[in-house]
């Protein structure tokens, strides 16, 4: 769903019609030339080399969308567009626009965690009363009204959703805990190359820029060491889901590139967890889902230093052996 605001650069020189849609802004090329006081064919070099020269995938980057008083759909081009060109004409009114954009992401960011977070509360409300259901529809499991396949499919959804329902109750109260019985295994390794070769390998698949896993400290390689680090000859994190959690933790938080920071953490956890077989379950399905890794990461970065340990416990219940 997109939203149209209206922005203003600070000395009133320029006004357009901004429209926001799928977590970034959109503007067509006339709107561009506005922004930029460049000539048309100035900005529309400036586009072109930008795809041209591989700094941006074009078809992630731009769309055709209906906007008013148009007949035929226009090319639109997002932020990251918008930004290349305005480093490219050296224009100040690029800078300003990214700042004034870039803040209103953040804040419909922030506004769909709090909706989403009043949704849970919401929801938890009624937990307890579907928590007894489960309760009482697994005591008649025996029963002969119980019979019927209807009943029987019933009680089957309830019990599958059953520790989903116990997590979110756990991390609603805090009172998440690790309940991961620690067993003598070797776990394999992530290392820094390792992680850099994965990388740089994410970033040519997806042409995602120069900027996109560029290191702009030791913060990265601190985090790889972090999750194998021991006390007394003892691991601080002993198996490999916390060694995960832990990782994609500190990846989110310590924002150690250029570009890409949540992507990298996201991905690398993936990476971790299926080089230690832990990705799939014993059915072959993923622990984690593509939407639940989005969320968690999301939340992540949302969260206040002082819940990292809620955080944590909250990844590790999510794939655990129950999952």
């Amino acid at each position: 769903m997109s939203e149209i605001q209206i922005y203003n650069s600070p000395e009133n020189l320029t006004q357009i019609e901004v429209t926001f849609e799928n977590e970034t802004v959109w503007l067509n090329q006339e709107q561009l030339v506005h922004l930029f006081q460049r000539d048309q064919s100035v900005i529309s070099r400036h586009i072109r080399n930008v795809f041209k020269e591989g700094e941006l995938d074009e078809k992630s980057n731009m769309q055709k969308m209906h906007i008013a008083n148009s007949d035929k759909p226009v090319t639109v081009y997002n932020l990251d567009v918008i930004i290349s060109v305005g480093y490219r004409v050296k224009s100040k009114q690029g800078t300003q626009f990214r700042q004034w954009a870039t803040q209103r992401l953040k804040d419909y960011l922030v506004q769909g965690y709090a909706l989403n977070e009043k949704r849970l509360q919401e929801a938890s409300g009624k937990f307890h009363d579907l928590q007894n259901a489960i309760k009482l529809a697994a005591k008649a499991g025996n029963l002969e009204s119980l019979s019927s396949v209807e009943a029987k499919g019933i009680l089957g959804v309830l019990e599958q959703y059953a520790y989903a329902l116990e997590t979110l109750d756990k991390y609603d109260h805090q009172k998440l805990t690790i309940d991961i019985p620690f067993e003598e295994e070797k776990i394999q390794k992530l290392t820094y190359e390792k992680a850099i070769k994965e990388i740089i390998i994410w970033r040519d698949f997806q042409k995602a820029g120069n900027l996109f896993g560029n290191e702009k400290d030791q913060s990265f390689k601190s985090s790889l060491e972090t999750i194998y680090q021991t006390f007394d000859s003892v691991d601080l994190y002993p198996t490999i889901e916390e060694k995960a959690a832990n990782l994609l933790y500190f990846i989110v938080k310590n924002h150690s590139f250029s570009d890409g920071n949540k992507r990298i953490a996201a991905g690398l956890f993936v990476y971790f967890l299926d080089l230690n077989n832990r990705l799939l379950n014993d059915l072959g399905n993923k622990r984690i889902g593509d939407n639940a890794l989005v969320a968690i990461t999301i939340m992540i970065a949302e969260s206040k230093s002082d819940e990292k340990d809620m955080m944590v416990k909250l990844v590790v219940n999510l794939i655990n052996n129950k999952n």
